[in-house]
């Protein structure tokens, strides 16, 4: 009996050991095949797992909902991540520390950067929102296609539209969880500078044109996002007609490499579940495939 006593100490701790060492991932592995949003990070010198939930930042209520699965995750949390710490984004002094970086450089406004056909459609949209144009001219057009990006999608005003960061944030604190961000909202908005503004403008106009129709990239989004097709959603956004496709990098691939030593260090500090766009977890430099790459166990977790 004590023999075997002591071969099963030995089994459970050399398990134990199998379960905190790196995982190798062949190639064609890498890319991950399931459709899910919520995925379970373990080995590599976990003690005790993490998780990573595919988030989308705008949503109409009816058709929101967090998963029992995400629910048991937060249970086992000590620490949610945001892109942006929550804390931050629902701070007034923060945000208004923050409204100079909105704005274009050496003066220029949009009546600058459009024809005048498309600057008088951009007004009568922006207003039509209840924004007078001469508030908003000079701000960057990628910030205002964020904002406004269509009728339907606009938070401003809409009681029926939410967005997954939000609701998660109720939760974790009714929890009392400790809330981080991978990166400041001031790296953000300097992220727009990379991007020329003509190229910004020319998008902005796109995506109010697209906000029109019936079959908006917005509605294809959602769609997406319900069916839990993350690598179609990465496809999406690297896609487009107004030139933000070869951005891409700026906006998704480097963003989603920088988050990689600062998610492993939280890691080994507690459990953390961390919440990021979608968008952002499929693909060949996904979050999910940059961590398996790193030896990490990244699996579908409901």
């Amino acid at each position: 009996m004590q023999k075997l006593a002591f071969w099963l100490l030995i089994g459970i701790s050399l398990i134990g050991c199998r379960s905190t060492q790196k995982v190798s991932y062949t190639p064609d592995q890498l890319l991950p095949a399931e459709k899910a949003l919520l995925w379970k990070i373990s080995a590599n010198g976990l003690k005790k797992p993490s998780y990573l939930l595919g988030t989308i930042h705008l949503i109409p209520k009816q058709k929101f909902a967090l998963s029992e699965a995400t629910y048991d995750a937060l249970a086992e949390s000590r620490r949610v991540t945001f892109e942006i710490d929550m804390k931050e984004m629902t701070n007034l002094v923060s945000q208004f520390s923050l409204l100079p970086k909105a704005f274009m450089r050496n003066g220029k406004t949009l009546r600058d950067l459009l024809p005048e056909a498309d600057y008088s459609f951009v007004k009568q949209k922006l207003e039509s929102q209840g924004m007078a144009i001469n508030m908003l001219e000079r701000m960057k057009p990628l910030f205002l296609s964020t904002m406004f990006g269509s009728e339907e999608g606009s938070t401003m005003g809409n009681a029926n539209m939410t967005s997954v960061e939000m609701e998660l944030f109720k939760q974790v604190k009714r929890r009392k969880l400790e809330t981080a961000g991978l990166e400041t909202a001031a790296y953000q908005m300097g992220i727009f500078d990379s991007i020329p503004y003509e190229v910004q403008a020319k998008m902005l106009v796109e995506t109010l044109r697209n906000s029109e129709g019936t079959d908006t990239e917005f509605d294809q989004m959602i769609e997406m996002y319900l069916q839990k097709d993350i690598n179609g959603m990465e496809a999406m956004m690297g896609e487009g007609e107004n030139g933000m496709d070869q951005y891409q990098n700026v906006l998704l691939d480097n963003r989603n490499r920088n988050w990689i030593p600062t998610m492993s260090r939280m890691m080994l500090e507690k459990p953390t579940l961390f919440a990021v766009g979608a968008g952002h977890l499929g693909g060949p430099v996904g979050v999910i495939a940059l961590l398996r790459k790193e030896g990490y166990r990244v699996e579908a977790a409901e």
